[in-house]
């Protein structure tokens, strides 16, 4: 049966969803269901998505989406499509990006706007030590001391771990659980489940439809679905063969590949660790 709906997995769906200026209520909505925060958000500024090094020998960071509320607070949301080595590594790195913008010239008190990253993975972690842990959908990170105790509540992140998403629409009870289910199945659904009566999912629906799409959006769409799906076949073949874990020909190799498939500079970059230079060298 042909889709009615985009796969939110994929770069353009992703992107139609969450990451377009007539997208913010959307976003807004989800992080406010997702998020622990006191004051619920009211408005979003997407910010640039490339941030450069202080160097030119820095690394760059290429978030999926960038953005701030009324408040200065910095949410990095990002969609990782497979498996990576080192991906809780790629997230540290990428917050010290909006906590070092912050800094002011001249005498500065060095007080942060709060910074929050969240990761919506199509994947799991496989290095949980308990089984509750293994089959847990939301894990929620903070920095804090020997004894449990939170040491700075301005630095958060947030990984979703969709596979374990498995409830029915007769299990939702939340807001987020509500979300999960819409990411999660976005793509299978033929008509609006009557649990998204309300206007915000009405609107991510309308925004979701492939029939509303000109021909140009339908083409850059089987594009990036296309690219979604070879691409976590190279990815899982790569780590069943060790050629991710940790050695340069094989993730040059996986480079390579992702090249071919016509995949960006920046992904390949996420998902193989290497410099835009060993990148456009192949």
């Amino acid at each position: 049966m042909r889709a009615k709906y985009i796969n939110p997995f994929t770069d353009f769906g992703f992107k139609k969803i969450f990451g377009e200026e007539a997208s913010k209520p959307l976003l807004i909505d989800f992080l406010n269901a997702l998020l622990p925060l006191t004051n619920k958000i009211i408005s979003l500024n997407f910010k640039n998505t490339e941030q450069l090094g202080q160097t030119d020998a820095d690394r760059k960071a290429i978030y999926d989406i960038y953005c701030e509320n009324e408040k200065g607070e910095k949410f990095i949301v990002e969609l990782q499509k497979a498996k990576q080595n080192y991906f809780k590594e790629r997230t540290i790195y990428y917050s010290t990006f909006p906590i070092r913008e912050q800094a002011e010239k001249g005498e500065w008190n060095y007080k942060l706007k709060a910074v929050y990253c969240v990761g919506i993975l199509d994947f799991t972690f496989d290095d949980y030590e308990s089984e509750p842990e293994k089959n847990e959908v939301v894990h929620t990170i903070k920095l804090k001391n020997q004894h449990g105790k939170v040491f700075y509540d301005k630095l958060t992140y947030i990984y979703l771990e969709m596979p374990n998403f498995k409830q029915t629409e007769s299990d939702l009870k939340t807001r987020l659980d509500k979300w999960l289910y819409f990411i999660k199945y976005l793509e299978d659904f033929q008509s609006i489940p009557t649990i998204f009566s309300d206007e915000v999912f009405t609107q991510a629906f309308e925004k979701a439809e492939l029939a509303k799409y000109g021909q140009a959006e339908l083409d850059s769409y089987e594009n990036s679905l296309k690219i979604y799906r070879d691409l976590k076949g190279v990815i899982e073949t790569a780590f069943d063969e060790g050629r991710l874990e940790g050695k340069l020909e094989g993730k040059l190799e996986v480079a390579k590949s992702a090249k071919q498939m016509g995949l960006s500079t920046a992904d390949i970059m996420k998902l193989t660790g290497l410099s835009e230079n060993e990148i456009d060298s192949l």
